[in-house]
């Protein structure tokens, strides 16, 4: 009896042993399926390459908008001519326009390019590219509206887009109180389409957009303010808006850029 279980004992200590060296030896330190390893789709770069993030409000056509489920607009095509240049995969994030200069401040997005104006107050969180773009903000009234000018919405109600420069100038030029702020710029000129709002100031090239699918409606023949854009990106990243500007630089020599603003803007 004192034999078998001698016996016994030394076969676990075998067994034990070789389950051991399994352990230690096997798959040569490659961690097997299912074994923690980072899941494909996790953000992570894909093999070899890298990627670079734009953050953007895709609802600001022609420069961002959705046509057919896919982005398209002159700042996505101008994105990605510069992710080509760079070797990296452009990586798009449709967000609030407002959380825009936050989300590249805190270095969740690389870049923000939005038709976003270079200000003294932006240039406080961000730094900005060269410019690749001069914007215009206009008007956009009902057709039989006694708005005529500027100087004829001092004491109008007017409908903007939060957070945009049409924001920022109508608030400090005619007060918070004859400005109301909504999401996106289709939902301002719905507003001025059903009377709650007395006009809208926006940029002129998504004006023409919004006039042209909405019946009734017009663009002043008056420029209230002319604006550059430009690529904002974090004051921590400066070899990135080293590359920025030296892709815009050569789409511009090119004639590269002119052809992508061209294409949307007859």
């Amino acid at each position: 009896m004192k034999s078998l279980k001698i016996i016994l004992s030394i076969v676990l200590v075998v067994v034990f042993a070789a389950g051991i060296l399994a352990a230690c030896g096997g798959g040569g330190g490659t961690a097997p399926a299912g074994s923690g390893a980072a899941p494909t789709g996790s953000g992570a770069a894909p093999a070899g390459g890298k990627t670079l993030s734009m953050a953007t409000n895709a609802a600001f056509p022609p420069y961002e908008f959705m046509e057919g489920g896919e982005y398209a607009g002159i700042d996505i095509e101008i994105a990605q001519a510069i992710a080509d240049s760079m070797g990296a995969e452009l990586v798009i994030n449709d967000v609030e326009f407002g959380s825009i200069i936050g989300g590249v401040q805190s270095g969740k997005y690389d870049m923000g390019i939005a038709g976003m104006t270079v200000t003294d107050e932006r240039l406080q969180s961000v730094n900005f590219s060269e410019t690749y773009a001069t914007g215009v903000q206009v008007i956009i009234v009902k057709e039989d509206s006694e708005i005529a000018s500027v100087d004829d919405i001092a004491d109008k109600m007017i409908g903007v887009q939060m957070d945009t420069t049409g924001d920022i100038y109508c608030c400090d030029d005619f007060g918070d109180d004859h400005v109301t702020e909504f999401k996106t710029g289709a939902d301002a000129v719905q507003a001025l389409i059903t009377g709650k709002v007395d006009c809208v100031v926006i940029d002129n090239e998504p004006a023409k957009s919004f006039v042209a699918s909405n019946d009734g409606l017009k663009i002043l023949d008056t420029e209230y303010v002319v604006e550059d854009y430009a690529i904002c990106v974090s004051k921590d990243n400066e070899e990135l808006l080293n590359e920025i500007n030296a892709a815009i630089a050569d789409l511009k020599s090119t004639g590269k850029l002119d052809e992508i603003i061209s294409k949307y803007i007859k």
